[in-house]
């Protein structure tokens, strides 16, 4: 194998999907701000997602609106300016 090929920042990763509560630990390079323990007792950066393969309707296989940035609320309002014109 190569050597140095990785960053150095390369280590494991916790990815915490905020949708359904699940947890995956990953090797990554995403900068982080907090920690937290895993199974195994160690302490692994965390990094928040909003969807995931565990909460996303194609795996899933369950159509679920998910809104975190108020996209629907925005366009319902748009529409209903729209229709009064």
């Amino acid at each position: 194998m190569k050597k140095d090929i990785h960053p150095k920042n390369y280590r494991q990763v916790i990815f915490a999907d905020n949708s359904s509560g699940t947890k995956f630990l990953i090797p990554s390079t995403i900068e982080t701000k907090t920690t937290e323990k895993w199974t195994d007792g160690k302490d692994y950066s965390v990094h928040h997602v909003e969807i995931s393969s565990a909460s996303h309707p194609f795996y899933t296989n369950q159509e679920k609106t998910i809104d975190t940035a108020g996209r629907v609320e925005k366009f319902k309002t748009r529409l209903a300016k729209a229709a009064k014109k």
